[in-house]
């Protein structure tokens, strides 16, 4: 299980509309990972739109922002071009990089267990070491704690 001080897991995903984000690639800046269940449900859909709509505010504060799931690039563009989302949305389809951060859980819903991802985010620093991590997050107002985090680094 990472811990904040840890360092964090590298990795290099495709994101929505082409290309690939590596996380050596963004070392010197903070940068947002949240990861989230599925595209187009309730809770992704809010938090994706909350942090679309804070991306301006988190780059004048120095970091990046990424969403990842398990879904397809395909999938994120569909999902992309619905809400209008600006944060750029990474595909991890084989889920490497969800079980390498720990959010690939079993779940249980109505008293059946399956695996999926916990909704989760992680800041990581200008050195890419883990500044905070949220587990198990409520959407309301988690968008504006992350920004307030990055802001205290």
């Amino acid at each position: 299980m990472l811990e904040p001080s840890d360092l964090a897991p590298a990795f290099t995903l495709p994101r929505d509309g082409g290309g690939a984000v590596s996380l050596s690639d963004l070392k010197g800046q903070a940068v947002v990972l949240f990861f989230y269940p599925r595209d187009d449900t309730p809770g992704c859909t809010k938090e994706s739109i909350g942090f679309s709509e804070q991306l301006q505010p988190f780059a004048d504060a120095g970091a990046a922002v990424f969403g990842i799931s398990r879904d397809t690039v395909a999938k994120h563009d569909k999902f992309v071009a619905k809400h209008g989302l600006t944060v750029p949305l990474l595909s991890d389809a084989d889920g490497t990089t969800c079980e390498d951060y720990g959010v690939w859980v079993e779940k249980s819903m109505y008293g059946k267990k399956s695996m999926g991802i916990e909704r989760s985010t992680f800041l990581i620093d200008g050195e890419g070491r883990i500044a905070r991590i949220w587990r198990k997050v409520k959407v309301p107002g988690h968008v504006e704690e992350v920004l307030e985090a990055v802001r205290s680094l």
